[in-house]
């Protein structure tokens, strides 16, 4: 039965997530009046909606959970190097029983509306089913990755097949045995899922635009003996990773690519390729700025597919063009470059032969070429950051909507709050490290400092917060210049907006390091919130 939300609020959290489930836990402990609204009818966020075969974080499972209990640190044991979809979702609800937090949730239930009363100093929240909600603070932990983005092609809603999204899988999953499947899309959930499909579809056409550079998991099973070991000194091993500059334990290089002699470098290759994982993006310190020394990895990546991938042809199609390594997002593979070495795959260059439109059961392609099909699986991504939060008609300070505010990209400070929008504030959002980091680290940051922020408010007699105008202009300004020299900006990637047409294209992540970022964090709350407007008032019932 779904539960009714308070009409009255301290704090209304949105999403029931890692973000949302923390946030509703610390508030309950500062002794605020919260409640969560999830539009879902359970818990888990992105991992409740991707459960595509294959979905596998590539964050390793150690490093990608919670370390705020450390009753919770000591009872969950994780299987594996690289969690796979129903693990962290076990996980999940896991915490979420051991804290008891269904209770302050409300399911099947979709923010619709959120207006700013500048009168009363709150929010008035509307919901999809009929409740209203008067908030004096709301947190937007609704997601990086929640918002699917289909691809732009005619005809494809009328597709006379079974078609999908692998950020909106099936529940019950789906029955692929003997069909004839096709997979649009490449990036990180089309190279866990196109292995998987092609083990039971009776043939499994890939409509490839882009290739990624996608380096071997070597996922494995966890040792129980390294488990207990780590358990044991969780908390010095989490506070490391805290101020490292990706949320991790990377060791980042400190000599050029180019300065290292070629056998020292393929040694280097040659030893993350067979440890696995993404450390062989901080191999050598210029990787993320000099397009000559991030090549010499990408073509060391390019002759491992032309050694994998026995048809020649189909190996320079998987060979990554147009970009330098490491200025998308590098993928992580099991089994995706030898499943091109099966009979009944086939990989189809839709850059050079671009898909014209879905007819029917055909994606077909402009040169009149028909690939017939009883699946079509859009691996896709998603409108990422600001999608989840335009899709509510939020409504700030005199009547200026959010997607105005953000028509030239976001803008934000700290990627916590936006002036004119006063507290509202965003879970690991544009403007912060987010997903460029472990996000678990920067979610367990934010909330903390969120949270922190509010109980601040209600003790000190503040109603209102609001970020400042020149305080923001100052930290987009700040987020553009440490991503100006990055390879970043030569990559089309849903980093910068690129796969979602009309999007601004806008860098809108936070590189200058998690544990910088953290400091500077650390000094705005010291300082007695720098950047904020702080407004004191009597709180009307």
């Amino acid at each position: 039965m779904r539960v009714t939300p308070p009409t009255e609020l301290d704090v209304l959290v949105v999403g029931a997530g890692f973000s949302g489930l923390y946030s509703l836990h610390r508030l309950r402990t500062l002794g605020r009046s919260v409640h969560l609204v999830e539009a879902d009818d359970d818990l888990g966020g992105v991992w409740y909606r991707n459960r595509y075969p294959g979905a596998r974080c590539d964050i390793e499972s150690v490093d990608y959970c919670y370390s705020f209990d450390d009753s919770i640190v000591r009872e969950w044991t994780w299987a594996e190097r690289y969690p796979a979809q129903p693990e962290i979702l076990r996980y999940i609800n896991f915490v979420a029983d051991r804290l008891d937090l269904r209770s302050g949730i409300s399911f099947d239930t979709r923010v619709d509306a959120m207006h700013w009363d500048a009168e009363d100093s709150v929010w008035l929240v509307a919901t999809d089913c009929g409740d209203r909600i008067r908030a004096r603070h709301v947190i937007m932990a609704s997601g990086q990755l929640s918002k699917p983005q289909f691809p732009d092609i005619e005809g494809i809603k009328d597709f006379s097949g079974e078609l999908l999204h692998t950020g909106d899988w099936p529940r019950d999953g789906v029955e692929l045995t003997g069909k004839r499947v096709g997979v649009i899309g490449t990036g990180s959930s089309g190279v866990q899922t196109i292995p998987q499909v092609a083990k039971q579809a009776a043939h499994t056409t890939v409509l490839q635009r882009t290739a990624h550079y996608a380096i071997p998991a070597r996922n494995h099973d966890l040792d129980p003996a390294y488990v207990e070991d780590l358990k044991s000194r969780f908390q010095d091993y989490r506070e490391i990773a805290r101020h490292h500059p990706g949320g991790t334990h990377r060791r980042i290089g400190t000599e050029s690519a180019l300065d290292v002699d070629p056998g020292a470098l393929e040694e280097t290759f040659r030893g993350h390729w067979e440890k696995g994982g993404p450390d062989i993006l901080a191999a050598y310190r210029d990787f993320r700025t000099d397009e000559r020394a991030a090549e010499k990895a990408g073509d060391f990546v390019k002759e491992r597919i032309r050694e994998i991938v026995k048809d020649p042809e189909t190996a320079e199609k998987l060979c990554p063009k147009g970009y330098p390594f490491g200025a998308k997002r590098l993928v992580l593979e099991i089994d995706y470059y030898t499943t091109f070495n099966r009979d009944n795959v086939s990989l189809v260059d839709v850059k050079a032969d671009p898909i014209d439109r879905v007819d029917g059961s055909a994606v077909v392609l402009e040169s009149g070429a028909r690939h017939e099909l009883d699946v079509l699986i859009t691996a896709t991504g998603f409108d990422a950051l600001t999608g989840p939060l335009f899709a509510i008609d939020i409504v700030g300070v005199d009547g200026q909507r959010l997607p105005d505010a953000w028509k030239d990209g976001p803008r934000t400070f700290l990627g916590i709050g936006t002036h004119g929008f006063p507290n509202l504030y965003v879970v690991a959002g544009a403007g912060s490290p987010s997903v460029l980091s472990n996000v678990l680290i920067s979610i367990e940051q934010h909330v903390e400092w969120i949270t922190d922020f509010i109980d601040h408010q209600f003790r000190t007699g503040i109603i209102s917060a609001e970020v400042d105008e020149d305080a923001q202009d100052r930290w987009t300004q700040e987020v553009y210049d440490v991503a100006a020299p990055t390879l970043f900006m030569k990559g089309n990637s849903w980093y910068l907006g690129a796969n979602v047409p009309g999007k601004p294209r806008v860098f809108s992540l936070y590189l200058g390091g998690v544990g910088h970022y953290r400091d500077i964090c650390d000094k705005v709350a010291a300082d007695d919130y720098a950047g904020f407007t702080l407004t004191r008032g009597e709180i009307k019932s």
